[in-house]
């Protein structure tokens, strides 16, 4: 099984679709007439519910937990925006079913825990260190000094073909 088709079977990710597709069912029952709504539910609800699958993939493919820590950040925002905005149409005149609303609320409920367990499972030793401060392991700092200034790289010897008169052979990549 391909990476992709991994995260793909994620519970986690599975949800992220279940709640995309709740919002796409969500935006066909506001009254097209509302251009308030309209805007709304299309812009902004749609814009959340599409950034979350798309950010668990990001965070799975990423695998630092850095990036990883960055991209739950990003979901988390996302699927709190969508929940108060569903929320808010609980109360707009001319939205038929309401009980689709409460659905995708609890969909959103369910979604958290997911996101509880699948943010406790990134390997906090798999990092580069944040030099922002945000999404360092625990006891990790951004004053901290950084662990790979202590490597030794310099980026001429790196870059360095090698010397023409020594070895010739060397031309032949």
């Amino acid at each position: 099984m391909s990476p992709l088709e991994e995260t793909h079977n994620m519970p986690i990710y599975q949800k992220a679709e279940q709640i995309f597709q709740l919002t796409q069912g969500l935006i066909q029952i506001v009254p097209l007439e509302d251009e308030f709504l309209q805007e709304t539910v299309v812009k902004f609800m749609a814009e959340n519910a599409m950034l979350i699958p798309v950010k668990i993939a990001g965070a799975e493919g990423g695998d630092l937990y850095d990036l990883r820590m960055e991209n739950a950040a990003i979901i988390r925002k996302a699927a709190r925006e969508l929940y108060v905005q569903a929320g808010s149409l609980r109360f707009a005149e001319g939205i038929r079913d309401k009980d689709y609303i409460e659905l995708l609320r609890s969909t959103i409920d369910e979604f958290r825990l997911l996101f509880i367990d699948w943010v406790a499972g990134f390997d906090q030793w798999n990092y580069i260190k944040d030099s922002w401060g945000l999404f360092n392991p625990p006891g990790v700092y951004a004053h901290d000094k950084d662990p790979d200034e202590d490597i030794p790289f310099n980026l001429n010897e790196f870059l360095e073909l090698g010397d023409d008169d020594d070895n010739d052979d060397d031309d032949d990549f």
